[in-house]
């Protein structure tokens, strides 16, 4: 079984009987809003859980960052961090090119060296799912059963490379329980950080 299998939560669901019990006794701050029928009580919006766990993912990848930053220093090791660049291209007809250019970019503003390039199909097998984020679209391939990302992971438990540059999240996963595992992984079993062009945000509501 995979390192990276784990009891994943699905998404977020607002109890419609919690919601009717809150209408009968408000235990928390704000004013009631009246309505035709019933009293409202003012919800905090979903987008707020949603920044706090962009924020909650961020600072995890920053940790490994760290671990491997002060372990490099501790070593007096004054070559610079080696990245692997890694891309998920959305057809077998697609090249990563574009995104090559990026990376190289971002690698050479960070100091970082490229020892290698690699990339994956989207759906390079039929068997796909639906991830648990509402915004997910269309069928896709979990990480660790593509072979590029495979090989990403071999290479850093071998230590040829100190961690993994990639445009955004979604090149890993969308789904923020998948990320997360994915995240710890690389910090916890291959000693490796993952580093993104973009960002952690927020899935925009749908």
């Amino acid at each position: 079984m995979s390192p990276h299998h784990a009891v994943k939560l699905g998404p977020d669901v607002l109890s419609l009987v919690a919601f009717g019990r809150g209408r009968k006794k408000h235990m928390g701050g704000g004013s009631p809003i009246a309505g035709d029928d019933h009293t409202r009580w003012p919800r905090t919006p979903p987008r707020v859980e949603r920044h706090s766990r962009a924020g909650q993912l961020r600072s995890v990848r920053k940790h490994f960052l760290r671990q491997v930053v002060d372990t490099k220093d501790l070593g007096r090791d004054d070559q610079p961090l080696r990245v692997l660049g890694y891309s998920l291209v959305p057809s077998p007809r697609a090249r990563p090119d574009e995104d090559w250019g990026t990376l190289q970019a971002e690698a050479e503003q960070c100091g970082y060296a490229i020892a290698a390039r690699l990339h994956d199909v989207a759906v390079p097998v039929t068997t796909t799912y639906f991830p648990a984020s509402s915004a997910s679209q269309g069928v896709y391939t979990p990480p660790w059963d593509r072979p590029g990302w495979r090989e990403t992971e071999r290479q850093l438990r071998e230590g040829l490379a100190d961690g993994v540059i990639v445009l955004d999240r979604h090149n890993i996963s969308s789904d923020d329980d998948e990320y997360h595992a994915v995240i710890k992984h690389l910090g916890e079993h291959c000693r490796a950080f993952l580093h993104l062009v973009i960002s952690e945000e927020p899935v925009a509501p749908t």
